[in-house]
C-alpha cells in the first residue's frame, strides 16, 4: 500500500484509535493533520510530517480552520478519518431516562462532527482529484443492549448511514467513504477495562477470535480502506470485532 506524499486529516486523534491510525499514517509517509481537543500527544516524527491542532470539532469555524491550515501546508487533501467519539456510561442510559442535553451532546461530538469534517473536507479531495474516508462506528450501531448506552448506539448507526449517503454521492467523482465497527477493543474509552486482567480475560473468553481488539487491529484495517487496494470498496461498513457479531 503506497501513502507516500499524501494528505490525511485524522479527527478524533489525541489518543487511542485516531493517534494509532494518525502514526501509522505519518510512518508510511503521509502528511497528517491531527486534530482533536485534547492536548497534543506523542507522535512520529517522520517520514510523513505531523502536525496538531487542537480545537472543539463540534464548532464549524474550528473545522475549517483546521482544513484550510492542512491544504495552505501541504497543498492537497487526500484522506480524512473521522474517530471522534465518547461513551459516558455514567450519563449516556436509555433514552426513557437519561437526560436529553446529553443525548443532544453526544450527538453533537459522534455524528455532527463528522459532518462537518466531510463537509470542509469533500471540497478539497475533489480538487485533487479524489479520495478516501473511513468513519468510525461501532458495533452498537447494530444491535441492542439490556444495559444501554442509547446516544451512543444510535450516533454510530448515524454514522453508517452517513457514510452510505456521502459514498453514493461522490463515487463518480473519485471519493470512497466506507465506515469501521469495532467491537471491543481496549482504547482510553473503556478506562475501566485498566489494570483489571480478570475483566479482559473474560472479554476475551466471549470474543470468538480469543483477545480483546487494540488500536493496531483498528489502525490496520483503516489503513487498507483508504489505500487504492481498497479502490473497488465504498459505502459499506467493515466489521473489526473478533467475530463478535458472528455469534448467535
Amino acid at each position: 500500500m503506497s501513502f507516500e506524499g499524501k494528505v490525511a486529516l485524522v479527527a478524533g486523534a489525541g489518543g487511542g484509535m485516531g493517534l494509532q491510525i494518525a502514526s501509522d499514517l505519518i510512518a508510511e509517509g503521509v502528511h497528517v493533520s491531527l486534530v482533536d481537543i485534547k492536548d497534543k500527544p506523542a507522535f512520529p516524527d517522520g517520514p510523513g510530517k505531523g502536525t496538531y491542532h487542537q480545537g472543539d470539532v463540534t464548532d464549524e469555524a474550528f473545522v475549517k480552520q483546521a482544513v484550510s491550515a492542512t491544504v495552505a501546508a501541504h497543498g492537497r487533501l487526500d484522506y480524512l478519518v473521522n474517530t471522534t467519539g465518547v461513551l459516558w456510561f455514567d450519563r449516556d442510559k436509555s433514552c426513557t431516562e437519561m437526560d436529553m442535553d446529553v443525548w443532544d451532546r453526544v450527538m453533537a461530538i459522534n455524528v455532527k462532527s463528522f459532518a462537518l469534517t466531510i463537509r470542509h473536507c469533500v471540497p478539497e479531495m475533489l480538487k485533487s482529484g479524489g479520495g478516501a474516508m473511513v468513519h468510525f462506528a461501532s458495533v452498537d450501531a447494530m444491535r441492542g443492549d439490556s444495559s444501554p448506552q442509547d446516544a451512543y448506539g444510535a450516533s454510530k448507526a448515524a454514522v453508517v448511514r452517513l457514510s452510505k449517503s456521502v459514498a453514493v454521492q461522490f463515487a463518480k467523482k473519485g471519493i470512497r467513504s466506507n465506515s469501521i465497527l469495532p467491537g471491543a477493543v481496549h482504547t482510553p474509552m473503556q478506562a475501566r477495562w485498566d489494570n483489571k486482567q480478570e475483566v479482559l480475560d473474560a472479554i476475551a473468553d466471549w470474543v470468538p477470535i480469543g483477545r480483546v481488539g487494540t488500536t493496531k487491529d483498528m489502525a490496520n484495517a483503516c489503513l487498507f480502506l483508504l489505500s487504492d487496494k481498497a479502490s473497488y470498496i465504498t459505502g459499506t461498513e467493515l466489521i473489526v470485532d473478533g467475530g463478535i457479531m458472528a455469534k448467535p
